[in-house]
């Protein structure tokens, strides 16, 4: 069983943030051929909007740090509203994606929304393996925009 908890962001998390950050486009920076300061410069400057813009469209959302056995390993961003909660952001470090992590915080939240009556939402780019996941726990999609589905679990489809 997975000793894993949640605890708040702090201004320290920075860096740490800054790398779960790298790490979910790393893939599409190898594509780039940038140099490594390009490809820093970019990141830090992506980094700082995402994360403007995660605060000013989610106030009074819960910014977390997923931390395994006590190690920082991952974020979870989520915004609660009557009726609904809502995943704004779910990353994990790779060393520790696979591992059934990302599937133990998504069941912790599904045990939430259906003690709260509350539907479960995530937004997921169309390309992203976590679908299957999201599939799996029970989401279904209910609607795709762009580059982005918009999935769903509540507990009476469950």
């Amino acid at each position: 069983m997975m000793d894993w908890r949640l605890r708040p962001c702090q201004p320290q998390d920075e860096t740490f943030l800054r790398r779960v950050y790298a790490a979910t486009r790393a893939g599409e920076i190898a594509l780039t051929g940038w140099s490594a300061e390009q490809a820093e410069a970019f990141l830090r400057m992506q980094f700082d909007a995402q994360h403007q813009q995660y605060h000013a469209r989610n106030p009074g959302a819960a910014f977390d740090i997923v931390e395994l056995d006590g190690e920082a390993v991952g974020r979870l961003y989520v915004r609660r509203e009557a009726g609904r909660i809502h995943v704004i952001d779910i990353a994990i470090l790779p060393p520790w994606r696979g591992r059934g992590l990302g599937g133990a915080l998504l069941r912790a939240l599904q045990a939430e929304a259906r003690q709260a009556d509350a539907s479960l939402s995530i937004y997921v780019e169309i390309n992203n393996r976590a679908q299957v996941l999201y599939q799996r726990l029970g989401f279904q999609v209910i609607s795709t925009a762009g580059l982005y589905r918009l999935m769903e679990w509540r507990a009476t489809t469950a």
